[in-house]
């Protein structure tokens, strides 16, 4: 005969003080869980938004980011001439041959230093190229003249980047001339202008890198088997802009996760023993309760399963809490360097249904493993010994 899920529900308030210390060690815990999970995958998602399903880039071999990538002027032309790349009204290629560097900028509030990139893009066809970029302030730099944009992310974090005011690096100054928006990817941790420009105040003579758009997405393999055919791009490698960027977020992702885990493992620990004590402080406050149950019929295993679901509701109950805690991360941007590139790269924690399954999952875990002991020694209990305690 099966003890009624009530039962244990209502006794969860009978020790309202141990009751709640739990769920909130249990809180704790989630709430650091999620988090960690909540960065990566934030982390992830900014990265990979920054790429686009129809968008292919081209960069040397074994170059791990744009930054130490090196393409000559020769090879780009040559790849704008292929027939998969989508082309504007009258023409041109829809392609952007970047210049990529990063400078040093001082950060509001503070003495601090952080790298920032900058990237010169072919002017005609940038915002083209990355529909997710939208000017919210100002306009658009203009091709030939000293100016720049700025993303959204650089212009709070960063002095001298409203629009308006100048800069000075490389060789020149800039003047800031619009802000953009870019749906939270990692462009709005970057400063944009006109390539030509760049290359000249930085003394450079070949891009960094070139993004194409295809006519069509399921072009990617006809272009890819074009190009590696093609002998005078052997020295550069062809990929998907939406793998590029994802490729970048497995290092720090990585930090980021295994840091995140090793704190959440040391609380689990924690919190698995506060579920312990308070399910071994409810058998001894009930052990005439339990002789009454099995003296009434209840079995064994309905008292452990009694005691079990017990404990699974305080471990649920905390891990709500922890999760709802948790879902404020969401509001917060952070910014840290992004291994790839050594660059400041800002993004925010974002929250997925398989998180919010995670989460309630490891809550459900730790109440199991911190109640068994407890409900073990319930279950064995002799009927005649509990009914004589006191």
């Amino acid at each position: 005969m099966a003890i009624p899920i009530s039962y244990s529900y209502r006794n969860l308030w009978t020790r309202k003080l141990t009751t709640l210390l739990t769920l909130l060690g249990i809180a704790l815990v989630v709430f650091v869980f999620a988090a960690v999970l909540m960065l990566d995958y934030g982390l992830k998602q900014t990265l990979v938004s920054t790429g686009s399903d129809d968008n292919v880039v081209v960069l040397r071999k074994a170059a791990s980011s744009d930054v130490l990538s090196i393409l000559d002027r020769d090879s780009a032309r040559l790849i704008q001439q292929f027939p998969e790349v989508a082309r504007t009204g009258d023409g041109k290629p829809i392609t952007s041959t970047d210049m990529v560097v990063i400078i040093n900028l001082l950060k509001y509030g503070t003495n601090d230093m952080g790298n920032v990139i900058v990237r010169g893009v072919s002017p005609e066809t940038a915002l083209a190229l990355r529909r997710q970029v939208k000017i919210t302030q100002g306009r658009i730099f203009e091709s030939g003249k000293t100016e720049i944009i700025v993303g959204r992310s650089i212009a709070k974090r960063f002095q001298g980047t409203s629009v308006g005011q100048r800069i000075k690096f490389g060789s020149r100054e800039w003047h800031v001339v619009g802000i953009f928006d870019a749906e939270k990817s990692g462009f709005e941790s970057e400063i944009w202008g006109d390539v030509e420009q760049m290359m000249a105040a930085f003394n450079r003579e070949a891009y960094n890198i070139i993004t194409v758009r295809l006519t069509n997405p399921t072009q990617t393999a006809g272009l890819k088997t074009r190009f590696e055919s093609e002998p005078r791009l052997k020295g550069f490698e062809f990929k998907q802009e939406k793998e590029y960027f994802a490729q970048q977020a497995q290092g720090l992702g990585t930090f980021l996760k295994a840091l995140g885990m090793v704190i959440t493992i040391i609380f689990s620990f924690g919190a698995m023993i506060g579920a312990m004590i308070t399910m071994y402080a409810a058998v001894s406050n009930r052990t005439v309760e339990i002789g009454t149950l099995r003296s009434l019929g209840f079995k064994r295993r309905s008292v452990l399963t009694a005691f079990l679901i017990e404990a699974l509701f305080i471990a649920l109950l905390g891990g709500a809490l922890g999760l709802f805690l948790a879902s404020f991360l969401q509001y917060l941007t952070i910014s840290t360097i992004n291994f790839a590139t050594f660059s400041e790269l800002a993004f925010g924690f974002e929250l997925n249904p398989g998180i919010v399954l995670s989460s309630f999952v490891f809550a459900a875990v730790m109440g199991i493993i911190g109640g068994f002991f407890p409900a073990v020694r319930a279950a064995r209990l002799q009927i005649v010994s509990a009914l004589r305690a006191e």
